[in-house]
């Protein structure tokens, strides 16, 4: 994702789930695998604690581990601080100089499963009794092709269209019938610019936001923005790439629908679109909280979700954060892991009455957005009671964001790119900049130098 705060962007009712189950807990130096405590214990270092300069959230966590050890006696959780660090992780994960259970983002799962780095949990997940509950979308990019599962998910998001319901019906447009394709975006921002003399949709384009969103956007038009040639990652900025870029184009020149000002992050689309200047973006459900609790947005009824439109890809952008367990943990210490995993992040997001609890103390503070919805970490009976258990608390308008939770069941789940994603989006901003404020931006030369000056940096670093 952007560089800003992900959590921030995507926080709902499951992001808190994991701090209710939830006291000394130790912080610890990874080391290898394998030790035990002096009084026979299985030690188990996690991944996930917080700092303590986070008090209540630290404050919580020990809760947590607390309550864990109390069931499982024979464990102690140590936990680490340690967060994920893309200049230096791989080189600790070769080394086995990591704790016993990993935290990464979404970016890597996938290639961490082809490298052997990591290690199948699916035989202790089933033990649990609710592992066919799990949303299938969820578990595949944290599985392999044989079916075997080697992380669980926590906060987990896909991207789709924001759009202001107000502004729809004030340019003629149906706010219960958002797009669906991006041909249907581009006509609905043309007739809201022109109706409303704001902004139809506005495309993040700085702080590595721009490349983020055309990753999304070429998703969508069914490309992927890297590929795998002789064992090795390479950017491929290909035709949907491209396709993606000449709409912003078309939109930003042709039809002006784009706005007045083309240098937008992320916080800036979102104070603007809370403000009532813009009519659509790509973004989370999430985006209703920092809309209301961050810009103020006054008519939260306003905001509207739907799933991402597509132009040929059927897919969207996911992320959120992973738990894992590296290949080098010893058996002991990984059956041990996958508890704590069940424990600390599966049964929290399934826990109705954590759901429940957690809504009623959010609900204390009026300024609270509390029942937003987030993408279902389990299937649609389980989502269907944790939705009726939070009800009575919930004061955002659930119906205005039907559309996107009846659409996203039909498209993939794309995570980011697997390798260095960063180092695209820099490139790819550079890009889209030029495209939204050069009216004679050559695509192809643009596309064509961003790929060879990536290329050249992910070759370095894979050497």
């Amino acid at each position: 994702m952007s560089r800003i705060s992900r959590r921030a962007a995507v926080l709902g009712i499951t992001a808190a789930l994991s701090a209710t189950a939830l006291t000394a807990c130790s912080a610890v130096t990874p080391s290898k695998s394998g030790t035990d405590g002096g009084d026979g214990k299985t030690v188990l270092r996690v991944q996930g604690m917080p700092p303590a300069t986070d008090k209540a959230a630290l404050a919580l966590f020990e809760k947590q581990v607390a309550a864990f050890e109390k069931a499982n006696p024979d464990i102690e959780v140590k936990g680490s601080t340690t967060v994920f660090d893309p200049l230096t992780f791989s080189a600790k994960l070769a080394g086995g100089n990591v704790e016993d259970v990993i935290k990464v983002p979404l970016t890597e799962p996938q290639r961490l499963i082809e490298q052997g780095q990591v290690q199948p949990i699916t035989g202790g997940l089933k033990e649990w009794g609710h592992f066919k509950e799990f949303n299938p979308q969820i578990l595949k990019p944290l599985s392999d092709s044989a079916g075997e599962v080697y992380g669980v998910p926590q906060n987990p998001y896909a991207q789709g269209l924001v759009y202001n319901r107000e502004l729809f019906e004030k340019a003629g447009l149906d706010p219960e019938a958002p797009p669906k394709t991006w041909d249907e975006v581009r006509a609905a921002a043309k007739q809201i610019a022109e109706k409303t003399g704001k902004a139809g949709f506005v495309h993040e384009s700085k702080d590595n936001q721009g490349g983020w969103q055309l990753t999304m956007l070429s998703y969508a038009h069914g490309g992927d923005m890297e590929k795998q040639e002789g064992g090795k990652f390479v950017a491929d900025f290909g035709d949907a790439t491209k396709q993606a870029l000449q709409l912003l184009k078309d939109m930003r020149w042709s039809d002006d629908s784009l706005g007045k000002n083309q240098l937008n992050s992320q916080n800036d689309v979102i104070q603007d679109f809370a403000a009532g200047q813009i009519g659509m973006f790509m973004g989370s459900p999430g985006t209703y909280r920092l809309a209301k609790t961050q810009y103020g947005m006054e008519n939260t009824d306003a905001f509207g979700v739907a799933p991402m439109p597509q132009a040929g890809g059927n897919a969207t952008l996911t992320g959120g954060d992973v738990y894992m367990v590296p290949k080098s943990v010893a058996e002991k210490q990984a059956d041990a892991a996958v508890k704590w995993l069940t424990y600390a992040y599966a049964q929290p997001q399934y826990d109705t009455k954590a759901a429940e609890q957690n809504a009623k103390d959010l609900s204390a503070d009026p300024k609270a957005a509390v029942g937003v919805p987030t993408l279902p970490v389990f299937d649609a009976a389980r989502q269907a009671e944790i939705n009726a258990a939070i009800k009575p608390y919930a004061n955002v308008k659930l119906e205005n964001f039907r559309p996107y939770l009846d659409g996203l069941s039909a498209l993939e789940l794309k995570p980011e790119p697997p390798y260095q994603a960063q180092t695209l989006y820099t490139a790819l901003d550079s890009v889209v900049q030029s495209v939204l404020t050069k009216r004679d931006a050559d695509i192809d030369a643009l596309l064509a130098k961003a790929e060879k000056d990536v290329n050249g940096k992910l070759a370095a670093d894979q050497k």
